[in-house]
């Protein structure tokens, strides 16, 4: 059973007990969060819905942290223009703990 969800503007596919990073939440560490399911597939059920009403992802936060460090370089030729800036995404890792449907 597998099921995919939306977060940060993003879709993710999901299953029990898979470790996922998504764009930072404002949760603790250890906390719950309830993640809106678009769609579950179980076999050869598969239930769609934007969100599906009463269905939903229960997931653990594990730890916050950042990406590795994204370097964006810019130039113009000819002009002795340069520009070197860096980015650090920060992220929420979360563990699947269960995937509910009604």
């Amino acid at each position: 059973m597998y099921a995919i969800v939306a977060t940060g503007g993003k879709q993710v596919k999901v299953e029990k007990d898979q470790i996922i990073k998504v764009e930072k939440l404002n949760a603790e560490k250890g906390a719950t969060v309830k993640l809106d399911a678009l769609m579950i597939v179980d076999g050869a059920d598969i239930v769609t819905g934007n969100p599906i009403k009463g269905a939903y992802v229960e997931a653990e936060v594990l730890y916050q942290d950042k990406f590795d460090k994204v370097i964006v370089y810019k130039y113009k030729a000819k002009k002795n223009e340069r520009k070197r800036q860096g980015h650090r995404q920060p992220y929420t890792a979360l563990k699947v703990v269960n995937i509910v449907k009604k």
